[in-house]
């Protein structure tokens, strides 16, 4: 009878309109500092002994060196995770420093474990998210030097430069691995390649089309 009730409380809860939310996992003591030299397989990195632990385990420096923006699409991520910072190990936070040419974009990407919070340091970008299907609703604003703006957790984002000179930014994610799926990149340049007749009909366009975008990636 007991555990007929307790499931009723839980279906009640997983029905009644409560939303249940995924992150990074607390930590169960002070730092976990990542070891990288281990071979060991876990849901995240392995820490090393504490006792080893020293400050530049907990110090990175670099995000003051301009990025190089010479790339097709004019922009430069500089990461801070754990592998620049190993004592952000458990943590559940990262950090990217964003470097743009002048009209340079951050292309449609999304983050599948992390909402990103994103300042602008110099310049000014358009930024702006899509919600989710069937409402596909875009949601953008321009932004300049202070200003701040925050991207829901797996949503289709983007930024671009609207200036002539070069712009900055720095944006923090809620994971130590917020992962990355650049759109264009992953659709088009998959290995192996998603057929050009998939493609052709899920964008509504001549194969020919798609193997010319494919030939990019």
């Amino acid at each position: 009878m007991a555990n007929g009730i307790i499931m009723l409380c839980f279906l009640a809860l997983t029905f009644g309109g409560y939303v249940v939310v995924a992150s990074d996992p607390k930590p169960l003591q002070d730092f976990c500092v990542a070891d990288l030299t281990s071979s060991a397989r876990v849901n995240g990195v392995p820490c090393k002994d504490p006792s080893l632990a020293k400050a530049s385990d907990f110090f990175f420096s670099g995000l003051h060196i301009p990025g190089n923006t010479s790339s097709p699409v004019g922009s430069k991520v500089t990461p801070v995770g754990i592998t620049q910072l190993p004592g952000l190990n458990t943590l559940g936070i990262s950090l990217v420093r964003i470097d743009y040419a002048p009209w340079g974009i951050n292309p449609p990407h999304t983050h599948p474990r992390a909402t990103e919070i994103l300042t602008v340091l110099e310049g000014s970008l358009l930024v702006g998210f899509v919600t989710s299907n069937p409402e596909n609703r875009f949601i953008s604003k321009v932004l300049y030097k202070g200003d701040v703006f925050v991207f829901p957790i797996g949503l289709v984002h983007f930024q671009q430069n609207v200036g002539n000179v070069n712009a900055v930014a720095i944006a923090g994610l809620s994971s130590q691995n917020p992962g990355v799926i650049p759109i264009a990149n992953t659709v088009f340049g998959s290995n192996p390649s998603i057929g050009n007749d998939v493609l052709a009909k899920a964008f509504q366009v001549d194969k020919t089309i798609i193997d010319q975008i494919q030939g990019k990636f």
